[in-house]
């Protein structure tokens, strides 16, 4: 019920802005002169306002504050876009955003959003005329529509402070996903939790960016980088989310997917204005994720049919009500996302840890084999399949029979102790089985042991002698057959 609420709310604000911006303008020819703005040449705006690059003067008559009607609150002007503005009503200065001039050196930016209160004896009963002085040389980028707002409301303005309350409780969220899932890959290396982690962070600064116009009143530049980042996050979000679901559901057809969602996302960098390219970078990119998920539920992939039917919430949301996309839903879909997979995750793991607890036991009568604890979990490999082993850090590299090889959570020092006798360390980082040694041979100053297959290993000199003397080489002889 609450979220009908704020989205009645938040629409009826969105209305009352559409009426506001319907207000007739005119540009005209002005001035300052000394007993107020002197303007000439006045014609009808029949478009949007645009300031950019220039010094405009724009007038409108408005109607006065119904008293009569028991309207009797203060009223300001809220200005707010990208320009230094400055404003008269009835010819009384109301106030300076910034300073606005005729090239960039005269004018002094002012800030993105400025409200100029109006004093009770600037009205008349009817016929009051608001002039504005606009001037914008300092945006960086184009806007299709750079003046957001420029209207007379009561003050103060009604406060978003439910928006944003429940904007932050979703980023603190999704934060709180992105450590979680940063654990998981740093414990288990799995690229799915590193993905999910990306998603949670992009979308939790996403958050905090979006509302920044409603925490800190910066100046006008920085509005083009602000609105950048936003597409930008947004965009990157919508990528990760194709990659993640592609790469469970349709691993086959990831890197296509993924390559298809990079190229469709960032087609929408071409599209007219900022809130338009961050909608639909997000509608595409869940689109997109719901063609793998629907190949899952085809596939009977567990989970396919779940994300498929979120993904479907996600996407009628998103095409009925594109202005809530941006400003909330986007934020607690993403959180209703992320912080059910992290749960899932964690449950995950605990039964890995203790499915690994129960190999651990069953391998402990098994004298043959390694018992070898890596990302995927516990595997037993035959002793005789090992042809070398190669430190790498905390962990150590098993480079097996038939080319193919492990990462094993374990250090080579300790390894050492629990091969048998047929393992010799040949190197500072390096365990060879030497019953697959083929020839010992020198490589300029270097000495290289040849294995059954795959490539080289490095011999030290100082582990040289035992080298030899193991494989029966005489000690001067240059290269010889083990």
């Amino acid at each position: 019920m609450w979220r009908i609420l704020l989205l009645g709310l938040l629409l009826t604000g969105l209305t009352t802005l559409a009426r506001a911006q319907d207000t007739p303008w005119q540009a005209c020819h002005g001035a300052v002169g000394p007993d107020g703005p002197v303007l000439s040449d006045c014609r009808p705006i029949r478009d949007f306002v645009d300031p950019q690059g220039r010094e405009l003067w724009i007038r409108s008559t408005i109607d006065a504050p119904n008293g009569a009607l028991g309207d009797t609150r203060p009223h300001a002007l809220y200005v707010a876009g990208v320009a230094a503005s400055e404003a008269w009503l009835n010819g009384q200065r109301l106030g300076v955003n910034g300073h606005p001039g005729a090239t960039a050196r005269e004018e002094l930016p002012g800030r993105y959003q400025a409200i100029l209160p109006i004093r009770e004896t600037a009205w008349r009963p009817d016929g009051n005329v608001l002039v504005l002085h606009l001037s914008s040389f300092h945006g960086g980028l184009r806007f299709a529509r750079p003046m957001s707002a420029m209207l007379v409301l009561p003050y103060p303005y009604p406060s978003r402070t439910a928006l944003l309350a429940v904007t932050f409780v979703a980023a603190g969220a999704l934060l709180a996903a992105a450590f979680g899932f940063g654990v998981i890959h740093a414990m288990r290396r799995t690229g799915s939790s590193l993905v999910l982690a990306a998603m949670a962070g992009v979308a939790a600064l996403q958050a905090i960016v979006e509302t920044l116009r409603s925490l800190f009143d910066y100046p006008y530049p920085l509005h083009a980088w602000r609105m950048s980042a936003i597409w930008l996050l947004a965009a990157a979000f919508a990528v990760l989310l194709v990659s993640y679901v592609a790469t469970r559901f349709l691993p086959k057809a990831s890197r296509l997917m993924i390559g298809v969602a990079l190229g469709a996302v960032g087609a929408t960098a071409l599209l007219p204005g900022f809130d338009v390219k961050t909608v639909w970078a997000l509608i595409l990119g869940v689109a997109l994720a719901a063609l793998p998920a629907a190949a899952g539920v085809r596939d009977k992939r567990p989970g396919a049919r779940l994300t498929l039917a979120y993904l479907a919430l996600f996407l009628a949301l998103a095409l009925g009500f594109p202005e809530w996309l941006a400003d909330l839903s986007y934020f607690l879909l993403a959180a209703g996302l992320v912080l059910p997979l992290l749960m899932v995750e964690v449950v995950r793991l605990g039964r890995d840890d203790r499915g690994r607890e129960a190999a651990l036991t069953r391998a402990a009568s098994r004298p043959d084999r390694l018992t070898v604890a890596s990302a995927r979990g516990v595997e037993l490999v035959p002793i005789a399949e090992i042809l070398a082993v190669v430190g790498a850090d905390d962990y150590v590299e098993l480079r097996l029979v038939g080319g193919r090889s492990l990462l094993h959570a374990a250090r080579l020092d300790g390894l050492a102790t629990q091969l048998p006798a047929s393992f010799l360390r040949v190197h500072r980082s390096v365990i060879a089985n030497l019953a697959q040694a083929q020839r010992l041979e020198r490589d300029g100053d270097r000495w290289r042991l040849h294995l059954s297959e795959g490539a080289p290993l490095p011999v030290s000199r100082s582990r040289q002698p035992a080298l030899r003397e193991a494989l029966d080489v005489p000690p001067l002889v240059g290269a010889a057959s083990a």
